[in-house]
């Protein structure tokens, strides 16, 4: 897939740019949205710079579609404030909406049209000439990889085809700041890694991009720094790294050959490493944070000496998903009752 995202921008479209690289594109400050007696925003403080990815991480229902909506000027916020590159989200709509766009999880094309007519479309109405409209189709299909497919109707795109062309669409004029909100959902692995390489063209083409995900593996692949969400609150932010280091320094992967000596390996590890030791899903595996290296050679030899025989094990830093498991006691990807915006009920 070709890198190049840029584009020529009509004049009448060309948002201010005043030099402040430092600027932050993102700034709120008790950020609070509810729908009746919940709230599904409960005070979120962010303070994101320009460039970049920044991953906004929680399982569902957790408010990141609310906020993004909030900050996209979609939803007026209950309390607090937020402002977008200096501007207001409720005093300064129109200036915010100059410089951002927003893509959902479900594609918002026509889908009878093709998709070089929905580009060119969207380029007609954003202030191009014909003529530049027809180049900045061309260039957005070549760069997505749907140059083959520019004359098929959209409804007979691919997933992973909708989930660029989608994609493309939001920059038919390049934003300053886009919103991906959960952008890969039940893609493929193939089509997962082209949208990732979209994320990585646009970053590179000066875009900042603000992506919600509830998978660990995107933002860790992404992302340069995450702000942890939950129940509508930010608790833990950070680079991937630091959110890691936070949860100890080092997390021991047991897998015993036998299933039915976990039990015993467990109580055996426990004893040697004095940290809790988690069962996982597999019925042979076995999970440890440690925050000292030193007393895994002693549990592994006390392993052996209790002929508790092991199939695989290894010593490494804790993954995204063992960081969102000790913040808030639940996995990422798992879901729970709390009603939340009813557009959001769906697509968070």
């Amino acid at each position: 897939m070709a890198a190049y995202v840029g584009d020529a921008v009509p004049a009448q479209r060309q948002g201010p740019d005043d030099g402040s690289r430092g600027e932050l594109a993102i700034e709120t400050e008790g950020l609070v949205k509810h729908f009746g007696t919940t709230r599904a925003v409960d005070g979120v403080d962010l303070r994101i710079p320009r460039g970049g990815v920044h991953g906004f991480l929680g399982p569902n229902g957790a408010g990141k579609t609310t906020t993004i909506r909030v900050l996209a000027t979609l939803l007026r916020p209950d309390a607090g404030t937020a402002r977008v590159f200096g501007h207001d989200v409720v005093t300064e709509a129109d200036a915010v909406r100059a410089r951002v766009s927003l893509t959902g999880q479900f594609a918002s094309l026509d889908e009878d049209l093709s998709g070089a007519e929905n580009l060119q479309l969207l380029a007609r109405l954003l202030g191009y000439s014909r003529p530049a409209a027809r180049q900045r189709t061309e260039q957005l299909l070549a760069a997505f990889g749907l140059g083959e497919a520019a004359g098929k109707q959209v409804k007979h795109y691919s997933g992973g085809m909708r989930r660029r062309i989608d994609i493309a669409a939001s920059i038919v004029v390049r934003p300053d700041l886009i919103f991906l909100d959960e952008p890969t959902t039940g893609l493929d692995p193939r089509s997962r890694n082209q949208v990732w390489d979209v994320v990585r063209a646009l970053v590179r083409g000066g875009t900042t991009v603000l992506l919600t995900t509830q998978y660990l593996d995107e933002a860790d692949q992404l992302a340069d720094r995450i702000s942890v969400i939950d129940s509508g609150r930010v608790i833990a932010e950070g680079t991937p790294g630091e959110l890691k280091a936070s949860v100890g320094t080092g997390t021991l992967h047991v897998r015993v050959r036998d299933p039915q000596f976990r039990g015993a390996a467990r109580a055996l590890l426990e004893r040697v490493l004095a940290v809790p030791v988690r069962e996982e899903s597999d019925p042979a595996a076995l999970t440890a944070r440690v925050d000292d290296a030193s007393p895994v050679a002693r549990a592994l030899t006390a392993l052996e000496d209790a002929e508790v025989g092991l199939a695989q094990f290894a010593l490494g830093q804790p993954s995204l998903d063992e960081v969102f498991l000790a913040l808030t006691g639940h996995p990422a990807e798992s879901t729970g009752p709390r009603p939340t915006d009813p557009d959001e009920e769906s697509q968070t």
